[in-house]
């Protein structure tokens, strides 16, 4: 089969390799639709274990099924999560699922940039979803980034007319958006430095923008009734990112490091200032838990989340290298999604 290899950001391969083969209670997956991820080009992150197949935003077929599998079957349509909890340790059990060892081990064999994939048997057991018929493919791959957001914000206990602000408007910045929509967010305010990224935020339900070049904390006050943010979503890792969120959240306002930094970033800021006599909680997130990955299938399904709105191109396996070059650049794009069988 055909697999795009991954050596670096610039160098993305075409390549062949083995089908692989399944065993007891595992299944083949025909990969049909594969979304690249802003984390698939944190080089600094991947350059130490290539060359590797990435791909962890999958949708596709079942085509073969392994010894004991009972619920799914062939022709079955799917999506599948790639890091899956053992739901019994100590983390697990407190509901801390996404700090679990055992989810920070699981993955498919190989990445979804690949024509089929192999879903291990934990995966089987607790992280495939079948697709309603109004689910396509390429929605299907926004589940798990979806789920991941869903947990952000569950992390900063969003409520019901809270005002929002949200530093970076990619994919992860417009799904915060329209999650916290969803929900019954006050205002909403973006942020970013493309116009078009911008502009794409306040069709998907931002009340207002904000180039990221103006002074932030001030504008946020102009379009907030004199106030800051209750909740501020870092959706870029830039310091001057970072920077910003600090000086934009209201007292008692929660601030969520939701996107890395570069390797070795460290931020300096003033205890008193920040948290003192403010009460500011920062808080950060990681992945998504099954429960979180049901819940945003049953948002794509019902239409509370416009995820086809984000997708800017779809590209056949070959091409990857090129979709990896969009999501690194960040101009014109949004989701770029691979479809291995093309």
């Amino acid at each position: 089969m055909r697999v795009a290899m991954y050596y670096s950001n610039k160098d993305v391969r075409l390549e062949e390799r083995p089908v692989p083969v399944i065993g007891p209670g595992e299944i083949l997956m025909k990969v049909h639709a594969s979304g690249i991820c802003g984390s698939d080009v944190m080089e600094w992150y991947r350059i130490h274990k290539v060359p590797l197949v990435l791909g962890h935003e999958v949708s596709g077929e079942v085509v073969e099924i392994g010894e004991g599998v009972t619920s799914y079957k062939k022709g079955d349509r799917i999506c599948a999560a790639h890091h899956v909890p053992c739901n019994t340790c100590h983390y697990c059990l407190s509901g801390h699922h996404t700090v679990c060892e055992t989810l920070r081990k699981t993955n498919f064999d190989p990445g979804g940039f690949s024509e089929y994939t192999r879903l291990p048997a934990i995966n089987v057991d607790r992280g495939v979803f079948l697709l309603p018929e109004e689910v396509s493919y390429e929605d299907a791959t926004f589940i798990e980034p979806l789920a991941c957001v869903l947990r952000g914000q569950r992390q900063v206990r969003l409520e019901a007319g809270q005002s929002v602000l949200v530093i970076g408007s990619g994919i992860a910045g417009l799904l915060h958006i329209q999650l916290a929509k969803a929900l019954g967010a006050g205002r909403i305010i973006a942020t970013d430095i493309s116009e078009y990224r911008m502009s794409t935020a306040l069709k998907l339900g931002a009340d207002a923008v904000i180039n990221a070049k103006d002074d932030v904390p001030a504008r946020v006050r102009e379009i907030n009734d004199n106030r800051l943010a209750d909740v501020v979503i870092l959706c870029a890792g830039a310091t001057t990112a970072i920077e910003q969120g600090l000086k934009s959240v209201e007292r008692c306002g929660s601030v969520l490091f939701f996107a890395p930094t570069e390797k070795g970033v460290t931020i300096p800021f003033s205890v008193n200032d920040t948290f003192w006599r403010n009460e500011i909680t920062l808080t950060s997130s990681y992945a998504g838990s099954t429960a979180d990955h049901a819940t945003a299938l049953e948002l794509i399904r019902a239409g509370r989340v416009d995820v086809n709105a984000m997708i800017t191109h779809r590209l056949g396996l070959a091409d990857t290298g090129k979709g990896f070059q969009m999501v690194v650049d960040a101009k014109d794009s949004l989701k770029v999604i691979i479809e291995p069988q093309r």
